[in-house]
C-alpha cells in the first residue's frame, strides 16, 4: 500500500510540475492570443474585411432582378386643343339610317374639342428590370473577390506585426524586471556591507571614509533601481495597451528564458524566401486588381442589354377597370459609340496602375529580402554578444568572490569590494538585456520571414 502510495504521489507531482512547466511555456502565446482578439487596430481591420464582403454580395445583388413600384399623378388645364368635328361627319350620315331603319338607333352626335395636356390622370405601375448582358456587373463582382482577398492580405501583415511587437513588449517588461530585481540584490549587499563598516567603525577598525562610500553606493544603487522600477511601470502600460486591457493589469512573468533562446539560436540554421511574406501575396493581388481594371475599362465599350416588365393601371379620375390595366413588356439595348476618348484614356491609366504596381512588387520583394538578411544577421550578432556577457558575468561572479574573501581575510580593501561588485552588477545587467535582445531579434527574424505559420480562426 506504501509503495502504490509513494507511486501515485510521485506520478501527481510530476503531472503538476508538467501543468506549470506548460503554463511557463504557454503565457506568453496565451497573450499573443489575447492581443489577436482584442487589440482594437486588428478589430477595425476586421470590420474592413467584413465590409469587403458586403460588398461583394451587392455586386452579386446586380444580376437578380430589380423590381420597384412607380406612382405618377398629373393634372393640367388649358394650352392646345384639337378639334374632332364628329357631328358635322356623321349627323347627316345617322339621320339618313335612322330614317331608313324607321328608328333611333343612331343618335345625333357633337363635335368634339380634346385638350392635349392630361386632367386628374394617374399612371400607376410594377416595374421590373433585368440585366441580359452587362460586363459591368461581372468586372465589378471580380474587383469585390480580389479586394477580399487583399483585406485578408492586410489583416495577416497586421497580426504577424502585433505578434513581433507584443514579444518586444513582453520582452522588454521582463527586462525592466529582472533589472529591479538584480539592484534589489545588489541593495541589501549594499546595506550589508555599510553594517559591518559601521560595526568596524564603532569597534575602532574602521575607516569613516569606507562608511561615506557605503552611503554612496546605497544611494547611487535606489536611484539606478527608481529608474528601472519606472521602466517596468512603462512596459507594462504598454505591454497592456497592445492587449487593449487596463494599462496596470499584472502580467504573468513565469517564462522559461534559456529554453527559449535556445530555440531562438536554432533559427539561424533555418532558411528562408521573402516570397513566403504575406506582403508579397498581396502585391500580386494588387497586380492582379490593377489587371482586372484594364479588362473593366476596355468592356466599356461593349453593349448593354437589359430587359423588364411593367405591370400597372392608368387612366383619368382614378379609374380601375379591364381598360386601365396593362402590361409592358421590352428591351433595352444601349451601344457605346463616342465617348470623347475617355475609355481610351481610362484603359492607358490602368494599364500604367498595373505597371506600377508590377514595379513596386519587385522592389518591396528586394526591400523584404534585405529585411531578412539584415533580421538573420541581428539575431547573429545578439547570439554572439550573449554568450560573450554569459562568459563576462561567470568572470565577474568569481572575482566577485575572490575579492568579498580577500576583504574578510584583510588581504583586499573595501573600495577593491565595492568595484568588484560594481562589475558583477554591470555584467549582471547586460546579460540580462542581452538575454532578451536574442528573444527580441527572434522576434523580429520570425516577423521578417514569415517563418512561423499563422493561426487560423
Amino acid at each position: 500500500m506504501i509503495t502504490v502510495f509513494i507511486s501515485k504521489t510521485k506520478t501527481l507531482l510530476l503531472l503538476l510540475l508538467g501543468a506549470i512547466t506548460l503554463q511557463a511555456q504557454n503565457s506568453l502565446n496565451v497573450y499573443v492570443d489575447s492581443a489577436l482578439v482584442n487589440n482594437r487596430v486588428l478589430q477595425q481591420k476586421n470590420i474592413s474585411l467584413e465590409k469587403a464582403t458586403l460588398a461583394l454580395t451587392i455586386a452579386k445583388s446586380y444580376y437578380y432582378p430589380n423590381v420597384g413600384f412607380q406612382f405618377g399623378y398629373q393634372h393640367a388645364d388649358g394650352g392646345r386643343d384639337i378639334s374632332l368635328p364628329l357631328g358635322d361627319l356623321l349627323n347627316g350620315v345617322y339621320g339618313t339610317l335612322n330614317q331608313l331603319t324607321g328608328s333611333n338607333n343612331f343618335p345625333q352626335l357633337k363635335n368634339q374639342q380634346v385638350n392635349f395636356l392630361p386632367q386628374n390622370f394617374y399612371d400607376a405601375k410594377l416595374r421590373t428590370t433585368m440585366p441580359l448582358y452587362n460586363q459591368d456587373i461581372y468586372y465589378n463582382k471580380k474587383i469585390a473577390n480580389q479586394q477580399i482577398a487583399l483585406s485578408e492580405l492586410d489583416i495577416d501583415v497586421y497580426k504577424r506585426e502585433l505578434i513581433k511587437n507584443v514579444k518586444e513588449a513582453y520582452y522588454n517588461y521582463l527586462t525592466a524586471l529582472q533589472a529591479v530585481s538584480i539592484y534589489k540584490q545588489v541593495l541589501e549587499v549594499a546595506m550589508e556591507g555599510k553594517r559591518v563598516n559601521q560595526k568596524l567603525l564603532d569597534n575602532g577598525k574602521g575607516l569613516h571614509a569606507y562608511l561615506l562610500r557605503s552611503d554612496s553606493e546605497i544611494e547611487n544603487i535606489k536611484a539606478q533601481m527608481n529608474t528601472a522600477e519606472q521602466q517596468v511601470n512603462n512596459a507594462m502600460m504598454y505591454f497592456n495597451f497592445l492587449l487593449n486591457r487596463s494599462l496596470k493589469e499584472s502580467i504573468i512573468v513565469e517564462y522559461p528564458t534559456t529554453e527559449n533562446i535556445e530555440a531562438a539560436g536554432g533559427l539561424l540554421l533555418k532558411e528562408y524566401n521573402s516570397n513566403n511574406r504575406e506582403e508579397v501575396t498581396l502585391l500580386d493581388k494588387m497586380v492582379q486588381l490593377n489587371e482586372t481594371a484594364v479588362a473593366m475599362n476596355k468592356s466599356a465599350n461593349a453593349p448593354k442589354l437589359n430587359s423588364f416588365l411593367d405591370l400597372g393601371s392608368q387612366a383619368e379620375n382614378f379609374k380601375f377597370n379591364s381598360q386601365s390595366r396593362y402590361y409592358m413588356l421590352g428591351l433595352q439595348l444601349d451601344v457605346p459609340i463616342f465617348t470623347g476618348y475617355r475609355t481610351k484614356n481610362k484603359i492607358r491609366q490602368a494599364q500604367l496602375d498595373v505597371a506600377n504596381a508590377k514595379i513596386n512588387k519587385v522592389q518591396v520583394q528586394e526591400q523584404l529580402q534585405l529585411a531578412g538578411n539584415m533580421a538573420k544577421n541581428n539575431l547573429l550578432a545578439a547570439w554572439q554578444t550573449y554568450t560573450a556577457t554569459t562568459k563576462q558575468l561567470d568572470a565577474a561572479a568569481a572575482y566577485q568572490r575572490l575579492i568579498d574573501r580577500g576583504y574578510k581575510e584583510g588581504t583586499n580593501t573595501f573600495i577593491e569590494t565595492v568595484d568588484a561588485r560594481g562589475q558583477y552588477t554591470q555584467a549582471q545587467l547586460a546579460n540580462n538585456i542581452q538575454q532578451y535582445k536574442v528573444l527580441i531579434a527572434a522576434a523580429t527574424l520570425e516577423r521578417e520571414t514569415a517563418i512561423i505559420p499563422l493561426k487560423t480562426n
